[in-house]
């Protein structure tokens, strides 16, 4: 079936700024999808399309991105009369209309509007619920479907917090539930607990929350919070069976070959900036004293050096996100020198379905770790939870267990989850590479 009317207009997104949403409309009805926007994004990413406007929405507006699926974009579609079970064919042509490498002339944040709503319309067209045609789009083969480890993002820094912590997210994986219902237990329990430990340490005003629903206390720095953290899965009761993962996104504390710890500082003394190898020892230490099974972007996103050295010497997943940007290109490139073992797809950070479930099959092929991720600026919408499902990496993260935009995705984890009934197998710790070893969940 075929698209008979597309329309974009600008809404708003988890931090108040403007975004894409589109309606695709076939006979069958209308299918929405809204796109999500990051505030640490990689050099490398596809071109979200904003105005520029400083007179309006800080120029963040995305009026650009909504012309251009309405006056280039939908005529193209219409006039194909692709159907919306096409998926790749609408994906390509979507590419052929842009004609850029990175999506900079319609902008990614357009295309990908586009691209969901065209998979919501044909899975309705299928007669299938959204993770099961995705699913088929991606070769899965039988009943039986996996679903994912959970990375709640419990404690923040970075470029997410106005606390000093260089780090950007410390998070909890329940590798040891025995169904994802079972991980949002122990992870909601958990988390509720942190609330507790850190008002006991910090006072009531350290556990606001920030902008993926973790709590961002003011702490001197990663020993701290992964102190804190511990306390907390003990509490819980959850010792051994709850890991933790950390995103150090540290390109954004990278300056001149060095890595700046106190980069919030505006004083800060660069003579106790760090090389690439020292924080590797750091991260060594913490792993050794921590039950830590994943670290995403632990170095800049072109300090290739310190990557492929540190991979090779660590038994945890390395995760590349804004060193690969869920990029063919660029994963082929860390696949070549050995650089990480775990890609973290964003769906924005490509800007079509199709490349997405091609980024995570070619992680796969090498035997990485994939873990689905939101965006820290976020919608309602809900795909990343269908696609999590439909590729079988086995882990996602979308933030803490708080705020409507994040619980959105975990709540439609549950329902399928519910859905599959007996054909649901929980991942557990069989997503997660370890150093050279593939994850048990590898299709390589």
């Amino acid at each position: 079936m075929s698209i008979t009317k597309i329309k974009a207009r600008q809404i708003f997104d988890s931090r108040g700024n403007p975004t894409v949403e589109v309606d695709v409309h076939t006979e069958k009805g209308r299918f929405r999808a809204a796109v999500p926007s990051g505030a640490s994004t990689g050099v490398h990413e596809a071109v979200e399309l904003r105005d520029g406007d400083k007179g309006a929405y800080l120029g963040k507006g995305v009026s650009k991105a909504v012309f251009n699926v309405n006056d280039i974009i939908a005529p193209a579609l219409i006039d194909s009369k692709l159907s919306v079970t096409q998926q790749k064919e609408i994906d390509a042509l979507l590419l052929e209309l842009d004609g850029s490498t990175n999506k900079g002339k319609l902008g990614a944040n357009a295309i990908l509007g586009v691209s969901i709503a065209v998979a919501e319309a044909g899975a309705a067209e299928s007669g299938l619920p959204l993770y099961a045609y995705l699913g088929k789009l991606a070769g899965h083969q039988g009943d039986k479907m996996t679903l994912p480890c959970p990375a709640f993002n419990v404690i923040n820094g970075g470029s997410h917090a106005g606390n000093g912590l260089a780090f950007q997210e410390f998070m909890i994986l329940p590798t040891g539930a025995s169904s994802f219902t079972e991980a949002m237990k122990m992870g909601t329990e958990t988390y509720h607990m942190l609330k507790k430990v850190i008002q006991a340490k910090y006072g009531l005003d350290a556990t606001n929350v920030g902008d993926e629903g973790g709590f961002a206390p003011n702490v001197s720095g990663a020993e701290e919070s992964l102190k804190l953290l511990s306390e907390a899965i003990q509490k819980a009761g959850y010792e051994g069976k709850i890991k933790i993962g950390l995103d150090v996104a540290s390109s954004e504390f990278y300056k001149d070959g060095k890595y700046d710890l106190d980069f919030k500082n505006a004083n800060s003394d660069p003579t106790k900036w760090i090389t690439g190898e020292e924080l590797g020892k750091m991260y060594a230490d913490m792993i050794a004293r921590y039950p830590i099974v994943s670290i995403e972007d632990p170095f800049d996103q072109d300090d290739w050096e310190a990557w492929s050295s540190f991979t090779q010497n660590t038994k945890v997943q390395i995760v590349g996100d804004d060193l690969t940007v869920t990029n063919p290109v660029r994963i082929t490139t860390a696949i070549e020198k050995k650089a990480c073992n775990g890609l973290l797809l964003k769906v924005n950070q490509i800007g079509t379905i199709s490349e997405s479930i091609q980024a995570a099959q070619l992680a796969q092929s090498d035997g990485w770790g994939v873990m689905v991720s939101h965006r820290s600026g976020e919608t309602e919408n809900t795909v990343i939870a269908d696609l999590v499902v439909a590729l079988g990496v086995g882990q996602i993260k979308t933030g803490a267990p708080a705020r409507s935009e994040r619980v959105a995705k975990y709540n439609m984890l549950l329902r399928i989850e519910e859905e599959l009934g007996e054909n649901a197998e929980y991942a557990g710790d069989r997503g997660l590479a370890a150093g050279t070893t593939p994850p048990a969940l590898s299709k390589k």
